[in-house]
C-alpha cells in the first residue's frame, strides 16, 4: 500500500473523520447485550471502597475540611473521588485489553477496514464506547451517593457530564497506549499506572497532606483533575478554577484520540 493511500485511509479527503463511528458503537452494544454482567462488573470496586473506607474508616476519621473550608464527613469527601475513579475504571477496562483482543486475535478491525470505515472511525467509535461504559458506572455510582445523602449541592448533577469527560480522557489514552502493546504481559503496566493514580490523586486525603514534591507530581495526574472537578460540583464549590481541570481532560482526550487513530492506521494499513 502506498503512502498516499495510507494517508487517505487515515484522514478521509472529505467529510467528518469518524462519521461512521456509530456503527462500531452499535456493534459493541449488540455484543454486550448478552454479556451485561461483564459490562457492569467494574462498578462494584469503587462501591466497595465507599462502604469499607468512606463509611467504615470514616467513623474513625470523623469530619474533614472540604474544598470550601467547611467541615464535611469523610464519606462525603471520598465519594466524589470514587465516582471519578469509577469513570476511569470503566473507560480503561474497555479501551485496553478488549481493544488488544480485537486488534491482535479476533482481527475485528481488519474486517472493519474492508468496509468504507477508516482508522479514524474505529478510534472515535471505540473511545466513544469506552466513554459510555465509564458513564454507565458513574451514573450507577451517583445514584448510590444521592440515596446515601452524600451530595451537598444540585451542581452535583453535572458530575455525570464530568464523568463523561473523564471517560473520554482515559478511554482515548488507554486506546493509544494499547496500540503500543505487544503481549498480554504488557498490560501489567496498565495496573502499574492506574493503581498509583487511584491512591495518590487526592482520592482519600486532601492534597495539602502530601509532601510538597508529591503535591506537584499529583497535579499532573489526570484522575486528580477529574476528582477535583467532581468534588467541587458535588460539594457546591464551583468557580472558574474548574475550567482548568476541564481543559486538562479535554486536551488529554483529544491527544489520545489522534495518537490512537494514527497508530491504528499504521498498524492495520501497512
Amino acid at each position: 500500500m502506498t503512502s498516499g493511500t495510507l494517508v487517505a485511509r487515515i484522514v478521509p479527503a472529505s467529510g467528518f473523520a469518524g462519521r461512521r463511528a456509530r456503527h462500531l458503537i452499535e456493534r459493541n452494544m449488540m455484543v454486550y447485550r448478552r454479556a451485561w454482567m461483564i459490562l457492569i462488573s467494574g462498578f462494584f470496586e469503587p462501591l466497595f471502597y465507599l462502604f469499607s473506607i468512606g463509611i467504615g474508616l470514616g467513623e474513625l476519621v470523623g469530619d474533614v475540611t472540604g474544598p470550601g473550608g467547611a467541615p464535611i464527613s469523610y464519606a462525603m469527601f471520598v465519594a466524589p473521588a470514587l465516582l471519578a475513579s469509577s469513570a476511569m475504571n470503566g473507560a480503561v477496562y474497555e479501551s485496553t485489553m478488549n481493544i488488544f483482543f480485537k486488534m491482535k486475535f479476533s482481527k475485528l478491525y481488519d474486517a472493519i477496514l474492508a468496509t468504507p470505515m477508516t482508522p479514524s472511525d474505529i478510534a472515535i467509535g471505540e473511545v466513544a464506547w469506552s466513554l459510555m461504559r465509564g458513564a454507565l458506572y458513574a451514573v450507577a455510582f451517583l445514584i448510590v451517593v444521592i440515596v446515601m445523602g452524600l451530595m451537598q449541592s444540585v451542581w452535583g448533577l453535572l458530575a455525570i457530564p464530568a464523568a463523561l469527560l473523564i471517560g473520554f480522557a482515559f478511554g482515548a489514552a488507554g486506546m493509544a497506549a494499547t496500540t503500543f502493546m505487544r503481549t498480554w504481559q504488557d498490560f501489567d503496566l496498565v495496573q502499574l499506572v492506574t493503581l498509583p493514580l487511584f491512591l495518590f490523586s487526592a482520592t482519600f486525603y486532601p492534597l495539602d497532606v502530601y509532601p510538597r514534591a508529591l503535591q506537584i507530581i499529583t497535579q499532573f495526574s489526570p484522575l486528580y483533575h477529574g476528582t477535583v472537578l467532581i468534588r467541587g460540583l458535588m460539594l457546591g464549590d464551583v468557580g472558574l478554577f474548574l475550567l482548568w481541570h476541564v481543559l486538562f481532560l479535554v486536551v488529554m482526550g483529544l491527544i489520545g484520540t489522534v495518537i490512537a487513530s494514527r497508530r491504528l492506521g499504521t498498524l492495520l494499513l501497512k
